[in-house]
């Protein structure tokens, strides 16, 4: 009889034999989500015995787990702030910095319920948090990306969390209308000499999700400079961006013709978020 608890111990430690960090935490996920639990609910339950089917999917999971595929894609699903995401091979995995952000963007004032643009959108966890948690309507939210497969991933997101939405497959700004009291993205901005020091789980994620030039900065120039025109006065920009990129890309936002307020810090202290907002009177970037 294999019960819970010896499953943990044991997958743990296999775990923990092949590199994997926060091993145990990773089997209490994965065990939970098999078995259609919370995870502190297992603690009640460590005698109980599992059923074949279970281990036979839990064996299959784990190996997979031990050859870096990441936990998300094994369960299917992504929490990102009070919701649930489906996530698969379509699109980034959101980090949990990133939840940061929209923290963020709650302390800031902008019109509400707003027009967002979640631009880059991947699984849709920036636009459609913001949406639920704003009761942002139909026609105020819009989801855009190059990659139709990923924008297919949001469109699914959005039905599973009944969040109504415009969905619009775009080259950045190339195929969007209208202005926004809010534009938010999460762009590629991993540089490509970085492409061997990844971590094996991040090499799961899409290339095009990650790569963007020589510096990673390539689509964060454009969207610099393309921003402006598609902000509201007084409208918020809010970005993540790479770890030694705050200050660069809060450079090219105020080139672009916004004016700064802040590089909002990760959870390890790193300045990763810059907020800009059009002025009343926008002027012309130089």
């Amino acid at each position: 009889m294999t019960t819970i608890l010896d499953v943990l111990e044991k997958g743990a430690s296999f775990l923990t034999q092949k590199g994997i960090s926060d091993a145990r935490l990773n089997m209490e996920l994965m065990v939970a989500h098999e078995l259609g639990l919370k995870r502190m609910d297992l603690y009640l339950r460590f005698d109980q015995p599992l059923e074949e089917a279970h281990l036979t999917s839990l064996r299959e999971k784990l190996k997979k787990r031990g050859q870096h595929t990441p936990l998300q894609h094994l369960n299917g699903v992504i929490h990102f702030g009070n919701y649930e995401f489906k996530a698969d091979h379509r699109a980034l995995i959101p980090r949990p910095e990133t939840e940061e952000l929209v923290s963020l963007i709650h302390a800031q004032t902008f019109t509400k319920p707003a027009r967002i643009l979640d631009l880059g959108c991947g699984s849709g966890v920036l636009g459609l948090t913001l949406a639920k948690d704003l009761g942002t309507s139909c026609e105020q939210l819009v989801l855009a990306d190059f990659c139709p497969a990923a924008l297919a991933l949001c469109a699914e997101n959005a039905a599973a969390l009944e969040v109504p939405a415009t969905f619009i497959e775009s080259d950045l700004f190339a195929a969007i209308d209208g202005t926004f009291d809010l534009i938010v993205a999460n762009l590629p901005y991993v540089a490509e000499t970085e492409r061997e020091n990844l971590e094996p789980e991040v090499r799961h994620d899409p290339e095009m999700a990650l790569f963007s030039g020589t510096d990673g900065l390539d689509l964060l120039r454009l969207f610099s400079a393309h921003c402006a025109p598609f902000l509201k006065p007084h409208g918020l920009v809010a970005l993540e961006v790479g770890y030694d990129q705050g200050q660069a890309v809060a450079d090219l936002l105020t080139a672009g013709g916004l004016t700064l307020l802040s590089i909002g810090k990760d959870l390890s202290q790193i300045p990763r978020f810059p907020l800009a907002r059009k002025p009343e009177k926008a002027h012309c970037p130089s």
